[in-house]
Formats: C-alpha cells, sequence, structure tokens
C-alpha cells in the first residue's frame, strides 16, 4: 500500500538557513514547522526531508556531523508531536566536491533521486504527494519526481519565476502549514 508524502527541503524550510548548518547551537526552528508536520500526520502523510549537503562534500563538515544534527533534529520533532519519518540527502557537488564527493548525482536536487529513492524505500505515492521547498530547484526536483504538488515558500521574486509551472507560491513556512490544514480531507 502506498502513502503520500509531505517532503521538507532542511535549510530554509525547518531551519533557518545560516549557510551549511551541521551545529546544534545553529539550529532555529522556523515558526510554523511543527504544525505543518503535525498536519501532514494528521493527514496521513509520511515526512520525510529531502536535502543537498553540499556542506559535506566541500569538507565543511562530516556526514557523520550531519547524522548528528539529523537525530537531534528528528527528537525535537517528536517531541512537538511531529515524528520524521526518514531523511534522505545528497553530500555531493560536481565542482566543488572533494574526492569521492566531486560528481554529478541524480540524488542532488534539481534531480529527482533522493524523492524517487524515499518512494521506493517507503512505498510513496508520488502523485499524491507534496514538495515543499525554498528554491525552485526543491520544486523543480519534485517535478522531475513526478510530485503532485510542488510548494516554494519565497518571497523572492527572481526565485518563484525560475520554479515550475502551476507551482503553488506561499510567503513563509507558516503560511504553508496554513494550507495544508485548509484542504479538504
Amino acid at each position: 500500500m502506498t502513502r503520500p508524502a509531505l517532503f521538507l527541503d532542511r535549510d530554509g524550510i525547518i531551519n533557518v538557513d545560516h549557510g551549511y548548518v551541521y551545529d546544534i547551537a545553529e539550529v532555529e526552528f522556523l515558526p510554523g514547522i511543527f504544525a505543518l508536520v503535525r498536519t501532514a500526520r494528521a493527514r496521513g502523510m509520511l515526512p520525510v526531508v529531502v536535502t543537498n549537503q553540499s556542506g559535506i562534500g566541500r569538507g565543511h563538515y562530516t556526514e557523520a556531523d550531519f547524522n548528528r544534527l539529523m537525530a537531534w533534529m528528528a527528537d525535537r520533532f517528536a517531541a512537538e508531536g511531529a515524528p520524521l519519518h526518514a531523511v534522505e540527502y545528497c553530500p555531493d557537488h560536481p565542482t566543488h566536491g572533494i574526492g569521492c564527493y566531486r560528481r554529478e548525482n541524480d540524488r542532488r536536487k534539481p534531480g529527482p533521486g533522493m524523492l524517487r529513492d524515499a518512494a521506493a524505500t517507503h512505498g510513496i505515492a508520488l502523485p499524491r504527494s507534496v514538495m515543499v521547498g525554498d528554491h525552485a530547484t526543491d520544486a523543480e526536483a519534485g517535478r522531475r519526481a513526478g510530485v503532485g504538488t510542488l510548494v516554494l515558500v519565497t518571497r523572492d521574486p527572481e526565485e518563484a519565476a525560475r520554479a515550475p509551472q502551476g507551482t503553488l507560491l506561499l510567503p513563509d513556512v507558516a503560511a504553508a502549514a496554513a494550507w495544508l490544514a485548509a484542504l479538504p480531507v
């Protein structure tokens, strides 16, 4: 049986994007993120984080640092009654990666690989799912994967203009939470 997912970019959707966030002390959760995930859970959606993490590939921090932070985040979400289902990440960068991380990878957004891998692993129905991101590349990854609803959280008109046609534009994560809560069940 397949279920829909709420795919979430991390930096800029879950937390303030301070650039290469890997330390717990740097994390500032965005208003509305826990409500968004609680609402998704109540609707039977699986919350799945899909995040490019080229900071690993660039040598700014390690996969162990990333995993430690994500475990802490998962605990915080669970404590808020909004448990995450899974985390998918891509540490590679085609030009700035170091060593084995310097490569093209279909998992790196705007590639659809992370979403498709999550769908295969967790029995996710992509056409019934929602992708929420703060960059047009997030929405493009969702489009390429076949995600049914694309949501771009941005106040930047240039970023909005780059989004795939049909992308829902919202000003912030709290608005995304209100939008999802208002949808008919």
